[in-house]
């Protein structure tokens, strides 16, 4: 099969939301019990918030994706600012049904889908539009829930990338190597 750009985006999409859900799970991994409720301040979101968030949004807008509206009746939006989630467990359970709910209707797609139309609260998005659109909102939340997490662990923090004071050991190590067209999670 040629590698079409189409197909080249498709695969490449697919790889950044594998490392975005790889991310949430790292930070996820260094914060305990008590942690998931904290908020830096009243209007801000916990980490359960946005975790609610981000499942409740995979859940609507990935179920039955290429044949029904994205904002499903049964969503309720509103609900998933609520910070009551009773444990991590209760967390984690949501944030894997989410992205298993992502990954179960993203992975069977091909190059023939990225032209399909789907909608989100009625409004027509290609499918590789509607991919974007997410691209865009995943990390986004992804990237305060990294921070949220980074602040609670404090001094236990294991960085997730280059840790501070590493940048010319890990580019001495990717310049020691010959020049190959990877993409950047590749080996990671």
């Amino acid at each position: 099969m040629e590698n079409t750009p189409s197909l080249h985006y498709l695969e490449g999409a697919k790889k950044l939301f594998r490392y975005y859900r790889q991310l949430g799970d790292k930070a996820l991994a260094q914060i305990g019990d008590a942690h998931i409720h904290w908020q830096p301040g009243p209007e801000s979101n916990s980490v359960a918030v946005i975790v609610k968030h981000l499942s409740g949004n995979m859940l609507s807008r990935f179920t039955d994706f290429l044949t029904s509206d994205g904002e499903k009746p049964w969503r309720d939006r509103d609900a998933e600012f609520e910070n009551d989630f009773a444990d991590k467990s209760e967390l984690l359970a949501a944030w894997n049904k989410g992205w298993e709910c992502f990954f179960a209707a993203v992975e069977p797609l091909t190059e023939a889908d990225l032209s399909t139309v789907v909608y989100i609260r009625n409004e027509g998005h290609t499918v590789l539009e509607a991919l974007n659109r997410q691209l865009a909102h995943y990390p986004y939340h992804v990237g305060q829930l990294v921070y949220v997490c980074r602040m609670l662990a404090g001094e236990q923090w294991q960085s997730l990338s280059i840790p501070k004071g590493g940048s010319q050991a890990f580019n001495d190590g990717k310049f020691g190597q010959d020049k190959s067209q990877t993409f950047f999670t590749d080996k990671l």
